[in-house]
């Protein structure tokens, strides 16, 4: 069996966990959580990077940030998992879900428009498969409405708009670094910080509401409550696999992008782009290789396909149930405009094992399966 995911490993893993442990520290904020806050600060240019322990906490710490509250509103798409509306219904915000590209899978900009209005606090981009929003006609939206953007770039790192990292155009940006992302510590996340008016309060809120950091670095005598927070820190273990991970991000993301590229070449060359709809990728995206993923004609026939895929050795999965066709969805949100592509698309999508470390051989064994059961199984069935 071919899996969907295995964790990428580097090998300096466990001896960073073994050092973190001989230096006694093992909560946040140690020498490694500093070294990766350090790698996206240099490697990506932002303000300010705080380590977390899941990207759904950055997410959470955003909603503090942006003071949502009570009948506030946030436009996000329904294609996307709990946690980007999640963040904000636990801070009391309607989320406005609105319909999608179904060239990129990501919200369509248009009806982003339409569903502004005097309660829209914040605009949450969605950069799905590390495949980016067109965020320079987004961030004029934002302007034009004095709105914040938030983007939930969880799947994105190591992706580029025009050269830009994602997670670094919106205010404020959201990582993840879960097993299943390209770079990972098992649970973690980050929370990048692009407009500088946030970087105080990020870092209380971080701090379970105290201003500890200013105590550490001597700007006060004392430290104390000062805000609502929680406890985001990421562990010193887990930043410390993390930091394995960065500093070899560079070949990590080649790889993907290689194995992306040859399913991409091989489903050409079959011709499959009669049968399935293949990702289209934007000129001014520059993509990390996190996911492939095809489009069947129907929902029949993309369960068929898994299974036999799943019957000859290969694991593959759909994605996301669109969020305002669930029951929270519904209760805490509702969708703007027509559903002319989210459920119909999400029905169609069916996502290829790709990880790091797979063999080319893997990609052709799989791509050959895909290519069996649209010529000899789907064409007499």
């Amino acid at each position: 069996m071919i899996p969907f995911n295995i964790p990428a490993i580097t090998g300096k893993e466990t001896d960073y966990i073994k050092e973190a442990i001989a230096l006694n520290h093992l909560s946040g904020d140690g020498i490694f959580t500093k070294k990766c806050s350090d790698w996206f600060e240099s490697r990506l240019h932002v303000k300010r990077a705080l380590m977390t322990t899941s990207c759904t906490h950055s997410l959470e710490m955003c909603a503090i940030l942006a003071d949502i509250g009570d009948g506030d509103e946030v436009i996000m798409p329904s294609f996307t998992f709990v946690s980007t509306a999640n963040a904000f219904v636990l801070r009391g915000a309607k989320v406005v879900f609105v319909d999608i590209d179904p060239l990129t899978m990501n919200m369509d900009l248009k009806e982003v428009v339409r569903a502004i209005t005097s309660k829209t606090k914040a605009i949450i981009p969605v950069h799905y498969a590390g495949n980016s929003c067109d965020m320079d006609k987004l961030m004029n939206i934002a302007e034009h409405y004095n709105l914040l953007v938030i983007e939930d770039a969880a799947q994105a790192i190591m992706s580029e708009y025009h050269n830009k990292p994602l997670g670094t155009i919106g205010h404020l940006g959201c990582i993840s670094f879960h097993e299943t992302k390209n770079l990972n510590c098992g649970e973690g996340g980050a929370l990048l910080i692009n407009d500088s008016r946030f970087i105080d309060r990020a870092e209380i809120i971080r701090e379970k509401g105290t201003n500890r950091s200013k105590f550490y670095r001597g700007e006060v005598d004392k430290y104390s409550w000062v805000d609502i927070g929680s406890s985001y820190l990421m562990s010193e273990l887990n930043a410390a696999f993390l930091y394995a991970q960065l500093i070899n991000a560079e070949t990590i993301t080649y790889n993907r992008i290689n194995n992306w590229n040859l399913y991409h070449e091989l489903f050409h060359e079959y011709s499959l782009n009669d049968y399935i709809e293949l990702p289209m990728i934007p000129t001014y995206n520059k993509p990390n290789g996190h996911m492939y993923y095809i489009k069947t004609t129907h929902l029949v026939e993309r369960t068929e396909l898994i299974q036999y895929l799943r019957a000859n050795g290969v694991y593959s999965v759909f994605h996301y149930v669109p969020l305002h066709s669930s029951p929270l969805g519904r209760k805490y949100g509702f969708f703007s405009g027509e559903d002319q592509y989210t459920t119909r698309e999400s029905e169609r999508i069916l996502r290829l094992p790709l990880f790091y470390g797979m063999s080319a051989n893997d990609v052709k064994y799989i791509s050959e399966m895909v290519n069996r059961y649209y010529k000899f199984v789907r064409s007499t069935s």
